[in-house]
């Protein structure tokens, strides 16, 4: 805070140039408050600093708040424009693109349709018919907003962590984007900028070791939201981030424990007494059922049924979205897991709708303690493993493909595999389980 900082009449005062930007809206020029810090009392400036530091955040907000209800105003007007232009049976066009693409008929016709009205019409009928309302510019700042506006059916059904794991990514790009080019409005974002953003990733996967796909994710949510944003506003933006991804990436396969070494190390006696009872019992519901993290730790009472004929979970949706539509699906529960399930009747409270959590707390232990034979295995390497000792047994792929919760690439018929017919082959593969769960 040093450079807001001035000595006036004994004491610290709080002083800051009001940006050119803001000057419209803002006609201070100079923003000057006093500390009311004595520069005997501090002749360094230390407390006069931690106070010159809240009235800057304070300043700020207020700038950011200008800034927002212009933005806000703007696009009142630009939406109102665009509705009278619709009354008076015309698509709203900026007034450079009537003068520069649309032909003189149409233009002299708009024309003609005001005239014709009695009274005069207003200037908002003016603005709409002949395009006199330029659409609002929106900062990167305000992308993500203005995308998760234009989201809210799609993303209605996300439970809350499901909102975070969306959100951040989103973010992050934007964020990364701003880093290179600053924050400015997206409607002049150029394709120089994007190829820019583009060096800058390539830079990072040669000197860092950042990889490649994570590069490509940045420049494909940028793409879609900069993309779904121009078709709800019409605001004629360039595809600058289309065709501009860094080839090379490719999703690594992670890999599958073995059969003898999820049976000897991690179902061995008191490998995993080191994890908190729901942790344990979910790595051990994931041995024999080959559900995703996030599937099992989002098990409730209402899901699970150790009373039936065949003891089993369902997964379902429940207040979050499933991956596909094929993960919902039934699981018979057998050796390790029917085990661990009868400890766990009602779920796994403490991890519900924390998969993230979960998945660190699991793969910390697993490191910690040499289960992991490689850093390529992770919790999830449960569930790959678990397709390959089906596939050893040779079960029919509709089976497998309805246990793992895939799509079955041949027409369906009938109501596929019954909870019998997924227990009887579950059987064939099951672990024998330690002497506590």
């Amino acid at each position: 805070m040093a450079d807001f900082l001035t000595r006036r009449q004994g004491y610290w005062h709080f002083q800051r140039r009001v940006p050119g930007e803001l000057d419209a809206l803002d006609r201070r020029g100079i923003v000057r408050t006093s500390t009311k810090v004595r520069v005997a009392d501090d002749p360094r400036g230390v407390r006069a600093g931690a106070v010159a530091q809240r009235m800057n955040g304070e300043l700020e907000a207020y700038w950011r708040g200008l800034i927002d209800g212009r933005a806000a105003e703007a696009q009142r007007r630009y939406d109102e424009a665009r509705k009278r232009a619709r009354l008076h049976g015309f698509d709203y066009a900026p007034v450079a693109t009537l003068a520069g693409e649309r032909e003189l008929g149409e233009v002299l016709e708009r024309f003609e349709r005001l005239l014709a009205q009695r009274p005069s019409e207003s200037e908002v009928d003016v603005a709409g018919v002949l395009g006199g309302e330029a659409p609002p510019e929106i900062l990167l700042s305000g992308l993500f907003d203005v995308f998760e506006q234009l989201q809210r059916a799609s993303i209605a059904d996300f439970s809350d962590d499901q909102l975070r794991k969306w959100r951040n990514p989103h973010k992050r790009a934007i964020g990364n984007l701003t880093v290179v080019i600053g924050d400015k409005p997206i409607n002049r974002i150029t394709r120089a900028d994007a190829l820019d953003f583009r060096a800058w990733w390539s830079d990072r996967v040669l000197e860092e070791g950042v990889q490649i796909d994570t590069a490509n994710k940045d420049i494909g949510h940028l793409n879609k939201m900069l993309r779904s944003v121009d078709e709800a506003r019409q605001l004629s933006l360039q595809p600058v981030f289309a065709q501009l991804r860094i080839r090379g990436g490719a999703t690594g396969q992670r890999a599958a424990f073995l059969p003898a070494f999820v049976q000897d190390r991690l179902l061995a006696f008191s490998a995993l007494d080191g994890l908190n009872d729901e942790a344990r019992r979910i790595l051990y519901l994931m041995t024999e059922t080959g559900l995703r993290l996030s599937e099992a730790c989002n098990l409730t009472a209402a899901t699970i049924h150790l009373e039936a004929a065949v003891p089993h979970v369902q997964v379902r949706g429940e207040g979050r979205r499933l991956k596909t539509a094929q993960s919902a699906r039934d699981v018979p529960l057998v050796g390790v897991a029917l085990a661990a399930m009868a400890q766990q009747p009602d779920g796994f409270p403490r991890y519900r709708d924390k998969a993230a959590g979960l998945s660190a707390t699991i793969n910390k232990y697993l490191a910690e303690n040499g289960l992991r034979p490689t850093v390529d295995h992770t919790a999830y390497s449960l569930r790959h493993a678990f397709e390959d000792r089906l596939t050893a047994v040779e079960a029919p792929e509709k089976l497998i493909a309805a246990l793992m919760g895939h799509k079955y690439s041949r027409p369906k018929y009938g109501a596929g595999p019954s909870l019998e017919q997924k227990a009887e082959w579950l059987q064939r593969i099951a672990f024998t389980a330690p002497a506590t769960t």
